[in-house]
């Protein structure tokens, strides 16, 4: 979880770990009319001489490039931008003085809980000097997060590892979550019993019943939000659910939701965990790990093309014949190569696309009701620590639900002052905006109507309100040394607003328009969080499992011998298997779920 994380949610991960507690080729532009270059060259062709041009270099794109040139292909990858892509830290400009690096800005704060498996693998598999585990090494565990609230005390929470795995049963998961509740002391009981009980609905349905019934009834109805307490509705509704997949609540999925709850609960819980619960990198994200993975994915023969804008994907006779792009000078190429794996975030993605490549694969065509909406993030960096928490915090109330994190404390071989800026920066605090559409507490204004300098100082308010009104002064202007919002963000403050790099949401009916790696078009394959995968999340755990699916499926087309990348799912727990299975019954009884009472 950009988001992209991003999975850069805290909320449910916080749930659960306190429930945990309580527990337990390209050529010259068109006038000079010269021959295609295949992507990839002849002298390292691999693969039976096979190329491929992975287009997009975000998480999807880089994790395709990786499992296809360590299994023989030539691989070229084309960036419009940054490699990276919304996972990617980046400089914040002319702020480098006395010899030190630039201020480290991000899209989103970065967010690798232990649920996620394929990221981690691929982790593993990226060099690091002194690492014996490569970048994995390179994350650490935040030891608590808090949620901050506006006008009332703010609750902090410890942060469990992993756990060691105990018998599992669902009064076992019960309690749990009855005691994580319980610590939200304006929750009134028979609330926290309703929720409990509403979990434990989603938990013994079948997949199938999650798949058809539960897609299409929003987290607001299944949680029953509209006829509950405010501090329900803010935490257990609004909170999961534009926090965690920036989706409001009365249109997110119950699957994915519900989903994403199981799986953080059960890592608490000690089940089916890569790690700690909550995970972060130890320096900013280029550093500890894209900047080495591109440097491995160098010396496995991939060739990168960054500045390479990708228009329209070419098709003719029932393949793609090629790809119009605009190179780093601003001269149109066409890149030609055996096969091609779209690896483009899907609203840049489905614009390449034509009429006749929708009605060769119609799952083409179904991405056009996919929907994206905004999720960016904003850095403020302070001339002293701030002092808050040793962890995430989730700003409850904030009208634009914030979340954020300091991570200079998190990142122990970088000190701050003296790496980056110039000197009197000593933190960053990371703050995601996932709400952009309704009115801050300082300008009355939405978040896309006011300008970035308007941003800034509304973000900062709003996090004032939810830090400093228990008698400490958390946050002060005089500690304010700059800030830096995501230039992905134009135009706010203006009738046309955009952004570059919008989060695919999850409303209901969104799991049956995602697409598979494979497409019916016989040289093409998709990667991108927007893919059907198992975590059903825009998350960089989705990409990097779409990248393996995507890899996995040109193999299969084209007979390869190589082995093929590994999936993992999300874990299941065998304890409730037998009342899943009931509940599969039920269902093609027509019968609602044992559970499901009211």
């Amino acid at each position: 979880m950009a988001r992209t994380d991003s999975t850069r949610r805290t909320f449910v991960a916080s749930t659960a770990a306190a429930g945990a507690a309580a527990a337990l080729g390209w050529e010259a532009p068109a006038a000079a009319a010269a021959s295609p270059t295949p992507a990839g060259t002849a002298a390292r062709a691999g693969a039976a001489g096979q190329s491929v041009a992975v287009l997009g270099g975000g998480v999807a794109g880089l994790t395709a490039a990786h499992e296809l040139a360590e299994r023989g292909f030539a691989v070229t990858l084309f960036e419009r931008r940054a490699l990276g892509g919304k996972a990617r830290s980046m400089d914040v400009p002319d702020s480098a003085k006395g010899g030190r690096k630039p201020l480290p800005a991000e899209h989103g704060f970065r967010f690798i809980p232990g649920i996620y498996h394929n990221l981690p693998d691929t982790m593993r598999r990226i060099p690091f000097p002194g690492n014996a585990h490569g970048v994995w090494d390179n994350l650490v565990a935040p030891k608590e997060m808090m949620f901050a609230r506006t006008g009332q005390e703010d609750l902090r929470l410890p942060m469990p590892g992993a756990g060691t795995p105990q018998p599992l049963t669902l009064d076992d998961i019960r309690r749990a979550l009855s005691g994580v509740l319980g610590t939200f002391q304006r929750l009134p009981a028979r609330e926290i019993a309703y929720f409990v009980d509403r979990l434990a609905v989603f938990l013994t349905s079948c997949q199938e019943r999650r798949d058809r019934q539960w897609e299409s009834v929003p987290w607001w109805t299944f949680t029953r939000a509209a006829q509950m307490s405010y501090d329900y509705q803010r935490i257990l509704a609004v909170g999961v659910t534009r926090n965690i997949v920036a989706t409001k609540a009365e249109e997110a999925s119950t699957r994915t939701v519900g989903t994403l709850l199981e799986a953080f609960v059960f890592n608490a819980l000690g089940r089916g965990a890569d790690g700690p619960l909550d995970r972060i990198l130890n320096a900013p994200t280029n550093e500890a790990w894209i900047d080495p993975w591109v440097t491995q994915l160098r010396s496995l023969g991939v060739e990168f093309k960054v500045g390479w804008n990708v228009r329209e994907v070419t098709y003719a006779g029932g393949r793609v014949t090629g790809v119009q792009a605009e190179d780093d000078t601003g001269a149109t190429r066409t890149i030609t190569a055996d096969h091609y794996v779209s690896a483009l975030p899907v609203e840049h993605a489905r614009a390449t696309w034509s009429a006749a490549m929708r009605a060769a694969d119609p799952q083409l065509a179904r991405c056009d009701q996919l929907r994206t909406d905004w999720m960016t993030g904003i850095q403020f960096y302070l001339t002293e620590r701030p002092g808050l928490v040793h962890g995430h915090l989730d700003c409850i109330d904030s009208p634009w639900s914030l979340t954020a994190i300091a991570q200079a404390e998190h990142w122990p071989l970088h000190p701050f002052a003296t790496d980056y800026g110039d000197g009197s920066a000593v933190d960053c605090l990371s703050v995601d905006i996932s709400e952009w559409d309704k009115p801050g507490i300082l300008y009355g204004k939405t978040a896309k109507q006011c300008t970035r300098e308007e941003i800034a100082r509304e973000v900062w308010a709003q996090l004032k309100a939810a830090l400093n009104d228990t008698g400490k002064t958390a946050l002060s202007d005089s500690k304010l040394h700059s800030w830096f919002l995501d230039p992905g963000v134009s135009g706010t403050g203006t009738p046309d607003p955009r952004n570059e790099d919008e989060l695919l949401i999850h409303p209901t009916g969104t799991f049956h328009n995602r697409p598979s790696a494979a497409t019916k078009i016989p040289n093409f394959y998709l990667a991108g969080d927007y893919v059907a995968v198992p975590i059903d999340l825009a998350t960089m755990e989705g990409a990097n499992t779409s990248g393996r699916l995507a890899a996995n499926a040109l193999l299969d087309r084209v007979g390869s011998s190589a082995p093929r990348c590994t999936v993992t799912p999300l874990y299941s727990a065998p304890e409730l298997d037998f009342l899943k299975n009931t509940d599969r019954l039920r269902l093609r009884l027509g019968l609602p779920n044992a559970f499901d009472v009211g």
